[in-house]
Order: structure tokens, then sequence, then C-alpha cells
């Protein structure tokens, strides 16, 4: 605990060594960690990734990044780690609790990501404004225990602020998902905006929608 404390204060170059080679961490030379709290059992962050200030990452097994990837600030990221003696999911043995961010994809500030199973963001899509929840695990009432699921978000897909996502959605590539929706089931249609509570199908979008195209994640 005080070797990760003292690393989270340190200047970069020299905190990057310290993830490098005490913790056996991958970061590629471009790749940056802020005033951070980031220790998930295996990081790994491609060129340009970036993690911003006040995030904490604890307590899941993989983080992975992929080239010009981002995390915000404020981020609250954390699951249950699939080596532990617990008889909590016990009967999933095939779980991974990783988050992975594919490239240009981007996660913007004070959202809490629980990767108690697999969160998958794809290349280009953007999980956009506050206080939104992607939430893995619940309680399974009719068997009575911690049940889990993944939640894959596709290729360039934006979600909108303040939405909660559960276990076992999917936000197909190239669609939105409205502000304030609660994504609860898998959803197959591209080019499509969803929204409500439980999110629905609302209309079509447009291939010509200029979002959908662009070459670098950032959106000025």
């Amino acid at each position: 605990m005080l070797i990760k404390a003292i690393t989270v204060i340190c200047p970069w170059p020299l905190k990057r060594l310290i993830l490098k080679y005490w913790f056996k961490y991958s970061i590629d030379p471009s790749a940056s960690i802020g005033l951070s709290w980031i220790f998930p059992k295996t990081l790994v962050m491609g060129s340009n990734a970036k993690i911003d200030h006040f995030t904490v990452g604890v307590n899941f097994d993989k983080l992975i990044m992929e080239n010009d990837s981002y995390i915000g600030r404020s981020n609250w990221i954390t699951g249950f780690p699939i080596s532990t003696d617990s008889k909590h999911f016990q009967h999933q043995p095939d779980r991974k609790a990783d988050l992975i961010i594919g490239q240009h994809a981007a996660i913007t500030k004070k959202h809490h990501i629980d990767c108690t199973n697999t969160i998958t963001v794809g290349a280009f899509a953007t999980i956009a404004g506050y206080n939104s929840q992607l939430l893995t695990h619940s309680i399974n009432t009719f068997e009575n225990r911690q049940d889990s699921a993944p939640i894959i978000i596709g290729d360039h897909t934006f979600v909108g602020t303040n939405v909660v996502i559960l276990g076992g959605a999917t936000l197909p590539a190239y669609s939105v998902l409205g502000a304030k929706s609660m994504l609860n089931k898998k959803h197959d249609q591209e080019w499509s905006l969803y929204g409500g509570v439980p999110a629905k199908l609302i209309s079509n979008i447009p291939v010509t929608a200029k979002y959908f195209s662009r070459t670098e994640g950032f959106v000025y």
C-alpha cells in the first residue's frame, strides 16, 4: 500500500518506471496517468492512451487501453477479481473482470464502471457526460445469489449523460444511447438511436452523420 501511495504522487516519468518494473505493467512511452490510483492486476496502455487525475481503478483483473484511448477525471472503476476464495460468482468459472477500451474511445468524467464482468468499449466510442453507471453484477433474486454478465459498447457509439447500463446489455455499433436511459438487454440494430427506461429503438440514424466516420476520437 505504501509503494502504491508513493507511486501515485511521483512525477510521471518516475511513476511509469515504477509501474513498469515493480508492477509489471505494459505502458507505451507516449501514454500517461495523472494523479490517479490505478492498480488492476494487469495494465496495458497503448500509444497516447491517457488516464486523467482523480480516477480510481482497483479490484478488477485487467485494464487494456488501446492507442489514443482516454479515461477522464474522477471516475470510479472497480469490480471483483476472479482469483479469490470468496463464494461469490463461483458458478461462473469463465467470468473475466476486465475493462477493454478500444482505440480513440473515451470515458469522460465522474462515471461508475463496475468490472465484475467484462466491459468492452469499442473503438471511437464515447461514454459522455457525467454520472453514468455501468453495472455488470447484481443479485439474482430467482437463484438467491450474486450474478454477473458482460456489457458491450459497440464501435463508433455515443452514450449520453447519466445513463444506467446493466450486465448483459449491448449497444450496437454506430448507435446512440440517449441521456438518462437504462439499457438492460442486448440490441443489434446498428445506425440507431435508443432511449428511455428501459431503452428501446427510437429512430434510425443516417449514415451521413459525421460523428460516425471521424478518424480521431476527440471532438472539438
